[in-house]
């Protein structure tokens, strides 16, 4: 897209020097060179607008986040701007980060199904990836076994490829009992010390069984509860890209 706005900027400037008119009888006669002085302007100030959005703010290079998880990631029942990912990308650039956030949330995924498209999500060639899944395998009931070894290949996965890797932690639901509530919810912290990645214990803290924080469901953040998401898992984020 620069190369070709240039090349333009080129071929439009020359003309001008040389004292015609880009297009020939196509263009209005009535038009003078100081208007397309101006155009030519505004093509150079776009050209640059866009350089700088490709290599971020004051010239650092940009940060590729991938947020890859479940409804949660994904803004279920929200506006897309009001989505995770959006007002998470959104803070990180207030507090300086040049950083894009892609919004890999598919709504009622598990971990296997995170595990299932990781390989194609990863084309976006992310430098972190904040792993929010689980909170639908405990939903259902799904053997806590199966969600570790689901979770253990996706990170072993980010290893091999040296990508940063941001684990959110979740809880298991209250209905299903002392017993899987232990083995579930010890999944992440022993995932984190496992591969050495940095761990937000509960990516629901502060927002959970507060009903208004909560969409009627009570179980997916409204706008208000993601803001306080972003606001406890931002510095975290930071802490993974600085790493």
């Amino acid at each position: 897209m620069l190369d070709y706005i240039r090349k333009a900027i080129e071929r439009l400037g020359h003309r001008i020097r040389a004292g015609g008119r880009p297009g020939g009888a196509r263009v209005n006669a009535y038009v003078s060179r100081a208007t397309y002085f101006n155009v030519l302007t505004l093509l150079s100030a776009f050209a640059a607008g866009l350089a700088v959005d490709a290599q971020g703010v004051l010239g650092k290079p940009t940060a590729r986040v991938l947020a890859l998880g479940d409804s949660i990631t994904a803004g279920y029942g929200l506006p897309a701007a009001d989505s995770l990912p959006s007002r998470l990308e959104a803070a990180l650039r207030e507090g300086g980060f040049a950083v894009e956030v892609i919004n890999g949330g598919v709504s009622g995924d598990t971990t296997a199904g995170g595990l299932a498209r990781l390989d194609w999500m990863l084309a976006d060639r992310p430098d972190l990836v904040i792993v929010e899944l689980g909170g639908n395998d405990g939903l259902r009931g799904l053997d806590p076994k199966e969600s570790y070894a689901n979770l253990d290949k996706i990170l072993t996965k980010l290893d091999e490829a040296k990508i940063k890797v941001l684990l959110t932690g979740m809880l298991a639901p209250p209905n299903l009992g002392a017993e899987y509530d232990r083995e579930f919810d010890a999944i992440f912290p022993e995932l984190a010390k496992r591969h050495g990645c940095l761990l937000y214990p509960f990516i629901l803290d502060g927002v959970a069984a507060l009903p208004e924080l909560n969409q009627p469901d009570g179980i997916h953040p409204n706008a208000r509860g993601v803001e306080v998401i972003v606001g406890r898992l931002a510095p975290y984020v930071e802490r993974a890209l600085g790493s």
